[in-house]
């Protein structure tokens, strides 16, 4: 399982280091459609409702952690601010190198704010999942 969060890790700081902020054509359907999706994890998390959670997720993550107690294991210890929010503010959706994501304002339990960048995939039946979470300084406070 270490294993597996490390490479998730080198993952999601390489792609995040090189985000880009560009707006995609989302219409307003999708946008809402996404939003759905994520609040619905966030509420799956607040429940430790693991197969809800897990079931948000792509098929790619899913196929990466196999078993939802594995999802919920590496969320709980790499992800506490989207696990257990104080606050969850959506903001713009963004172009992820070609990808459709959704950028989350979110004070984690600590009390400190970091930006959460959702990549989106969208499913043969025109559903979106989740593929992925980064986790950023703030907007205001990224170079």
């Amino acid at each position: 399982m270490a294993f597996r969060f490390l490479a998730l890790l080198t993952l999601i700081l390489g792609v995040a280091a090189s985000a880009q902020a560009q707006q995609p054509d989302v219409s307003a359907a999708d946008r809402a459609a996404i939003r759905d999706v994520i609040q619905s994890q966030v509420e799956a998390f607040r429940r430790d409702d693991g197969n809800a959670a897990f079931g948000y997720a792509s098929p790619m993550i899913q196929g990466m952690f196999g078993e939802a107690n594995v999802f919920m294991d590496m969320v709980r210890q790499g992800y506490r601010p989207v696990y257990r929010p104080q606050t969850f503010d959506f903001r713009e959706i963004v172009d992820l190198h070609g990808e459709v994501a959704q950028k989350v304002h979110v004070v984690g339990p600590d009390g400190r704010p970091v930006t959460a960048v959702y990549p989106m995939t969208r499913l043969p039946d025109g559903s979106w999942r989740i593929n992925g979470c980064y986790l950023l300084a703030p907007d205001e406070h990224q170079a």
